[in-house]
């Protein structure tokens, strides 16, 4: 297994994300995740963007999962709060019936 470095803003999205879903962990694959520093005059922050791949039956609906209500969704990240997140993108689905989508979100620092 190769573990992609991540801040703790990061890590906290990713542990919500996987919870969203409403599947045992092993059928969501993290295969990038991009990580930036954001800032405005007020707030300091960073950029996030996840890859997913979602392996097994049912892939569309672990998606539905995922991304239903996700701009509304309320994430609790210790020290950081989520200001946005939307779905950037969903590929579609793999040859292997898998399906990859990206999703996109902004957290600032508390």
């Amino acid at each position: 297994m190769i573990k992609i470095p991540m801040s703790v803003a990061a890590a906290g999205l990713l542990r919500a994300l996987l919870a969203r879903a409403k599947v045992n962990r092993d059928r969501i694959l993290l295969t990038d995740l991009q990580s930036t520093e954001w800032q405005s005059l007020t707030f300091v922050g960073e950029r996030h963007r996840f890859h997913f791949r979602i392996a097994g039956p049912n892939s569309s609906e672990v998606v539905r999962n995922l991304i239903s209500g996700l701009e509304d969704a309320e994430f609790s990240i210790p020290g950081h709060i989520v200001a946005d997140i939307a779905m950037a993108s969903q590929l579609g689905m793999n040859q292997d019936g898998s399906v990859s989508v990206d999703l996109e979100a902004l957290t600032i620092a508390e």
